[in-house]
């Protein structure tokens, strides 16, 4: 075989593995604060490959849109922005739906290691600068079925 066939030929077969991955799960998500009652839609990675990519190398994000990543069993993350492109705000969460800790508008690019120093359940990536701006706070509250909180098949109020 030429190795021009061979080049085409794993590309074709790596295009081939991209278009059978299975897309992530997405769901609606509720931050209930003092203030007001805020609704996303949130992709939920649950499996080591979808947490350990995360939102590396998208340009941008809707505002209404976000990444639930899922710890289960709680563990004390160790998150970081390497090949992230946009500012993020990390809320960290307890299996109950509380907020524990927002790291907020961290840098793009940044291998710093962020984490809350306790155990959580999972940790919300949202626009970096939107939880200031919608006064979401340590203490409120995700409504998401992860949390046990809302069902599954209705939306989160």
């Amino acid at each position: 075989m030429t190795r021009t066939f061979l080049i085409a030929l794993a590309s074709c077969a790596a295009f081939a593995g991209i278009a059978q991955a299975d897309p992530m799960e997405v769901t609606p998500l509720t931050i209930v604060s003092a203030e007001a009652t805020h609704s996303f839609s949130v992709e939920v990675a649950n499996d080591r490959d979808e947490i350990s990519f995360g939102l590396m190398e998208r340009e941008s994000m809707d505002a209404d849109k976000g990444m639930l990543f899922d710890f289960d069993p709680p563990r004390e993350p160790a998150m970081y922005m390497k090949n992230t492109l946009i500012p993020l705000d990390m809320l960290f969460i307890s299996e109950d739906g509380s907020i524990e800790m927002i790291a907020r508008n961290t840098v793009p690019g940044s291998l710093r290691t962020i984490s809350p120093g306790v155990p959580v359940r999972a940790v919300l990536e949202i626009n970096g600068g939107q939880s200031a701006e919608l006064g979401i706070l340590p203490g409120d509250t995700v409504q998401h079925p992860l949390f046990g909180n809302v069902t599954a098949d209705a939306p989160a109020e």
